[in-house]
């Protein structure tokens, strides 16, 4: 029983951990705002709940693992909101969402310049 708990706490970590740095790299990559959000809200639920997850697997039933349970609530109330707050209010702004013509003519502008 515990090596199967060890090998449940390692693979949620790692997978959160995964997770994490995709969205982080996603956060770096990707070419506007609106699809940033996406790759930040990657790391919040997904990530730190996987995380989380493997934290709590691996206290057993303590209060600890009612505290990290109540983090994970709080992390999945906040993190649509607090994107969806951050988009509306770059759409409030005048920030228009790239588009796949946006990215083509960027491409071709770019490649031009380089010959």
């Amino acid at each position: 029983m515990e090596v199967a708990n060890s090998i449940i706490v390692w693979a949620s970590l790692l997978t959160g951990s995964l997770f994490a740095v995709i969205g982080g790299i996603g956060v770096l990559r990707l070419p506007d705002v609106y699809t940033r959000l996406h790759g930040a809200g990657i790391t919040d639920t997904m990530g730190a709940g996987l995380i989380l997850f493997g934290l709590a697997v691996h206290e057993g039933f303590t209060l600890i693992t009612v505290k990290l349970v109540l983090i994970f609530i709080f992390l999945i109330i906040t993190s649509p909101a607090s994107s969806n707050a951050v988009a509306n209010a770059a759409h409030s702004s005048g920030l228009r969402p790239m588009l796949d013509s946006d990215l083509k003519n960027k491409a071709s502008s770019n490649s031009g310049a380089r010959s």
